[in-house]
């Protein structure tokens, strides 16, 4: 059973800076798409960033571009999300998800959820 485990939210200024981290287990990684999703109160969950395991091929949401940037470590069996330039916009809690084979923006094409991280970006 595929198991995923996030860590790195907290509470930032807007302008900083935070790196979420996500460790994978219990499959074998290099056939997945990992991807970062968040859902800010009152809203939908939506898609953040998108990275497929085997080639690194990344992409990511309109909203991201140019400020997060999604990465693996594969000795590690960890996803990250590095954040820059945070907005109060960004506040949400922060999602890893799994898929097996070549996952989409669409969040139900994810099988795999973790538990999520907080990421509150405050003055």
């Amino acid at each position: 059973q595929v198991h995923l485990v996030e860590s790195g939210g907290g509470l930032v200024q807007p302008g900083g800076s935070l790196r979420l981290s996500c460790v994978a287990s219990g499959g074998t990684f290099s056939r997945y798409t990992m991807a970062w999703f968040r859902q800010a109160p009152g809203k939908e969950r939506e898609f953040v960033a998108a990275i497929r395991w085997s080639d690194t091929n990344t992409f990511s949401a309109d909203s991201v571009k140019g400020r997060f940037t999604i990465s693996r470590d594969s000795a590690k069996n960890t996803v990250y999300l590095q954040m820059n330039s945070l907005k109060p916009d960004d506040t949400a809690v922060y999602y890893c998800a799994a898929t097996r084979g070549i996952g989409t923006m669409n969040i139900r094409t994810y099988t795999y959820w973790g538990q999520g991280t907080q990421v509150t970006v405050s003055s």
